[in-house]
């Protein structure tokens, strides 16, 4: 049977100097090196979040840079194009006027030349009717 007597004084006052001992020896440095670990990886964490956000702000940057520079170029484009438009435009036109201008030149040239053949024609048709009719009859024409 369990009796109560002195010896159970004395190990509940070792149990009590036990605690204190393995307090100060164990215990205490043992939670010092977690609050230490803890509050690093609570800096790392916070350093981690840091650069992840600085690297959100770049990307936002970078991404708008991006797009900025699509635009311009974009706009650099059609301005280009614009530009190419207008000056094929203007040389069509040129072109046009050219070959119009050379079109009448030909045209009033063949109409002259064709007049020139004409009154020629008109001239050595007569004559050539008149030795015709000269060869058929046999005689001159008067």
């Amino acid at each position: 049977m369990i009796s109560v007597d002195w010896t159970l004084g004395l190990q509940f006052l070792n149990f009590i100097i036990l605690l204190i001992i393995l307090n100060k020896i164990l215990y205490q440095p043992l939670k010092k090196i977690i609050d230490e670990r803890s509050g690093k990886i609570a800096g790392l964490y916070a350093g981690a979040k840091n650069l992840e956000t600085d690297i959100d702000e770049k990307m936002q940057r970078y991404q708008q840079q991006l797009s900025d520079a699509k635009f311009q170029a974009n706009e650099e484009r059609n301005k280009l194009k614009k530009a190419a438009s207008e000056e094929e435009a203007k040389l069509l036109s040129e072109a046009h006027g050219k070959a119009s201008s050379r079109l009448e030149t030909i045209k009033s040239q063949v109409a002259t030349e064709a007049e020139e053949a004409s009154k020629t024609l008109k001239k050595e048709a007569k004559t050539l009717a008149e030795q015709i009719a000269t060869k058929i009859l046999g005689r001159e024409l008067a």
